[in-house]
C-alpha cells in the first residue's frame, strides 16, 4: 500500500470514528500496531491530528483523535491522490480483463 493511501485511510477512519484504538485501526489497515502508531504519531507531528485523553467505561484512558483544519484540508488532497491511483489501477484490471476474456 502507498504511504500516502496509509496516511488518507488513517485520515478518514479518524474522521469517522474519532474514538477508535490504534489497535483496532490496526486489525482494519492489516498494519502491525507499531507501524500503526508510528503513522499517527507522523500525522501529530505534521499537524494533522490531535489528540486527547478520555475515561472509557471500562476505566481505562482511551484517545479521542480529531482532524485539524490543516488534516482535513489535506485529507482532501490525499482523497484525489487516492481516487486518481484507483481509478488508473481500475482500468489496468479492466484492460487485462478484457484481454483474458479474448484469450478465452
Amino acid at each position: 500500500m502507498h504511504k500516502s493511501d496509509i496516511d488518507y485511510i488513517i485520515l478518514r477512519i479518524l474522521k469517522d470514528n474519532p474514538k477508535i484504538t490504534q489497535r483496532q485501526l490496526s486489525k482494519e489497515l492489516g498494519l502491525s500496531l507499531g507501524r500503526t502508531n508510528y503513522v499517527i504519531h507522523a500525522l501529530i507531528d505534521k499537524g494533522w491530528v490531535k489528540f486527547s485523553n478520555f475515561k472509557r467505561s471500562d476505566n481505562k484512558t482511551g484517545y479521542l483523535y480529531a482532524l485539524t483544519p490543516k488534516g482535513i484540508a489535506k485529507k482532501s488532497i490525499l482523497a484525489q491522490s487516492f481516487l486518481n491511483r484507483k481509478s488508473e489501477e481500475y482500468n489496468r484490471l479492466k484492460e487485462e480483463i478484457e484481454i483474458l476474456k479474448n484469450e478465452l
